[in-house]
C-alpha cells in the first residue's frame, strides 16, 4: 500500500509537469488520466484495514486519511472530466498560454490536495495547506480580470493570516508534546497521540483554539470566511468546483487531526463546544445570505459555508453515529457541489452571465445539465435519495440519540431555511420558460457527462453505500474518538 500513497503523489505533480509545455489536447488527455488514475488508487485503499506507510513513515494514511482523500480524488477526477469540455480549443498564443497554465495549476492544485490527508504529521500537514493556498490564489487570479486579481488577493491576505494563527497553534501543540517526549522529536502522528492523555491540558486547549481559528479560515467558518465568496465566484468553475468540494474539506481534515489530540488529552466537551459555536455561526449565516444572492455562482458558495457549518455541529455531537454522518457527508458533499458548480459552468456558457436575474428557463435551454443541476440543488438540500439526506439523517439522529434535542432542532430549522433559499433561486432560473433568443442545446457532452459522475455517485451514497465504505467510515469515526 506504501506504493499507492507515493503514486497517488506522483500522479498528479508529473501530469503539471507535463501540462506546463504541452497543447491543449495533449494536456486534457494527461489531465484526465492522471484525474481518472488518482481515484481508481484511492479506491485500493478502502478496503484496506491496515494503515499504509511509505518514505520511513513520513507518508500515512489510516481510515480517516484514506475518507478525505477519497473525496480529493473523486473531484480531481470529475473535474478533468468537466475541464475537457469547459476549456475551448485556440489557435493564438494567448488561449495555448492559458491553457497550459490552467491544467499545470489544476493538476498541482489537486496534487497539494491529496498530499494534505497523507503526509504524517501536523506540521507537514500545515506545509501541504499552505500550498494549497498559493496554487489556488493563482488559479482564482488566472483569468486577469479586475474582480478575479481583487478576489485573489483578498484571498491571499485572509488565508495567509489564518494560517499563520495555524503555525501557531502547530508550534504549541509541539510543544505540549515536548513537555512528553522531549525538546526534539518528530511530530508524527502515533507519537502525539500516544503521548497525548500526559501531555499539559491548557497548551492544548490554546493549540486546539488556534487551530480552529486559523484553518477554519481555510474551511470557510464565519467569522473567518469572507474570502469564500468572492473567490468562488471569481475562479473558473473547475476550480471553484475544488475550492468548494476538496478545500474546504481538506482545511477541515486538518480541524480533526487537533481534534484527535485534544479529545485523547482533556476530553470531548471542549473541542466539541468550540465547533459547535464556530459551526451555528456559520450555519446561522449562510440561511441568512442564501436569501439574498443574485450571483448564481455566489449563491453556491454560501451554501459550502452551510455544509462546513453541519460538518462541525455534527463534530459537537457525541454520538458515534454522528461522526459517521458528518464523515460521510464530507464525500456527499463533494459529488454534490461539484455537480451543482459543473451545472452553473453549463449555465453561465450558455447565458453569458452569473446573475440569476437574467438566467431564465435553464431547463429548456440545457435538456441534460439543466435538469441535473436541478437535482444537484436538491441533493444540497438534502432531498432523498442523495447522499446528503443520508448523512444529515446520521448527524440529526446522533444530536437526539445524545439528548441534543434543542440542537437538532436549531440543526434541521436553519437547514431547511438554507434549502427554502436555494429551491427558490433554482427554480426562478431552471424552471421558467426559456426566452427565444437562447439557443437550445448542451454545451459540452463533457461538461454534462461529469455532472452524471456526480449524481451517480450521490444516489449510491443515499440508497446503498457500499460495505466497504460502510467499514472506512466506522473505522476512522473510531479513530476520532466514536466507540460503538
Amino acid at each position: 500500500m506504501g506504493a499507492v500513497l507515493i503514486a497517488i503523489l506522483v500522479l498528479p505533480l508529473a501530469a503539471s509537469v507535463v501540462c506546463l509545455k504541452a497543447p491543449m489536447p495533449t494536456a486534457k488527455a494527461v489531465s484526465l488520466t492522471s484525474g481518472v488514475a488518482t481515484f481508481g488508487l484511492a479506491l485500493t485503499l478502502v478496503s484496506s484495514h491496515q494503515v499504509a506507510t511509505a518514505l520511513s513513515g513520513w507518508l500515512r494514511a489510516d481510515a480517516l486519511s484514506v475518507v478525505f482523500l477519497l473525496a480529493v480524488s473523486f473531484l480531481y477526477g470529475a473535474t478533468t472530466v468537466f475541464a475537457v469540455g469547459y476549456l475551448r480549443p485556440g489557435e493564438g498564443p494567448a488561449e495555448a498560454r492559458y491553457s497550459r497554465r490552467f491544467f499545470a495549476g489544476l493538476n498541482l492544485f489537486a496534487w497539494a490536495m491529496a498530499m494534505a490527508p497523507i503526509v504524517n504529521g501536523l506540521a507537514l500537514l500545515w506545509v501541504a495547506i499552505e500550498v494549497t493556498t498559493v496554487v489556488s490564489a493563482l488559479l482564482v487570479a488566472i483569468g486577469d480580470t479586475d474582480g478575479a486579481v481583487e478576489a485573489a488577493w483578498k484571498y491571499v491576505l485572509i488565508a495567509s493570516m489564518g494560517l499563520g494563527i495555524a503555525l501557531l497553534a502547530t508550534v504549541f501543540m509541539y510543544y505540549a508534546g515536548s513537555t512528553v517526549l522531549g525538546g526534539s522529536y518528530e511530530i508524527f502522528y502515533p507519537k502525539l497521540l500516544g503521548a497525548a492523555p500526559y501531555l499539559p491540558p491548557e497548551i492544548v486547549r490554546l493549540s486546539f483554539g488556534l487551530a480552529v481559528l486559523g484553518f477554519g479560515t481555510k474551511m470557510g467558518l464565519v467569522p473567518v470566511h469572507t474570502w469564500l465568496p468572492d473567490a468562488h465566484s471569481e475562479a473558473p468553475t473547475p476550480v471553484s468546483a475544488l475550492l468548494s468540494g476538496a478545500l474546504l474539506t481538506v482545511s477541515f481534515y486538518a480541524i480533526l487531526r487537533f481534534y484527535q489530540v485534544t479529545e485523547r488529552a482533556i476530553g470531548p466537551a471542549f473541542p466539541r463546544d468550540v465547533l459547535l459555536v464556530f459551526g451555528l455561526a456559520s450555519l446561522v449565516l449562510a440561511a441568512l445570505y442564501l436569501a439574498s444572492q443574485r450571483d448564481l455562482k455566489r449563491l453556491l458558495a454560501y451554501s459550502s459555508i452551510e455544509h462546513m457549518g453541519i460538518l462541525a455541529i455534527g463534530m459537537s455531537f457525541s454520538a458515534p453515529i454522528a461522526i459517521v454522518g458528518v464523515l460521510l457527508h464530507v464525500l456527499a458533499h463533494a459529488a454534490a457541489k461539484s455537480t451543482a458548480f459543473f451545472g452553473a459552468g453549463s449555465l453561465i456558457r450558455k447565458f453569458g452571465t452569473k446573475d440569476m436575474d437574467r438566467i431564465r428557463g435553464g431547463i429548456g435551454a440545457l435538456p441534460w445539465s439543466g435538469p441535473m443541476f436541478l437535482l444537484a440543488v436538491l441533493a444540497l438540500s438534502a432531498m432523498p435519495p442523495f447522499g446528503i439526506f443520508r448523512s444529515e439523517f446520521l448527524i440529526v439522529e446522533g444530536g437526539l440519540s445524545s439528548g441534543a434535542t434543542a440542537l437538532s432542532a436549531v440543526l434541521i430549522v436553519l437547514v431547511t431555511c438554507a434549502f427554502l433559499g436555494l429551491s427558490w433561486f433554482a427554480s426562478q432560473t431552471m424552471l421558467t420558460p426559456t426566452p427565444e433568443s437562447v439557443v437550445r442545446g448542451e454545451v459540452s457532452v463533457w461538461m454534462a457527462g461529469s455532472m452524471v459522475i456526480g449524481l451517480v455517485a450521490l444516489v449510491v451514497l443515499g440508497l446503498h453505500p457500499p460495505a466497504q465504505l460502510c467499514g472506512l467510515l466506522e473505522r476512522a469515526a473510531a479513530e476520532l474518538g466514536a466507540r460503538t
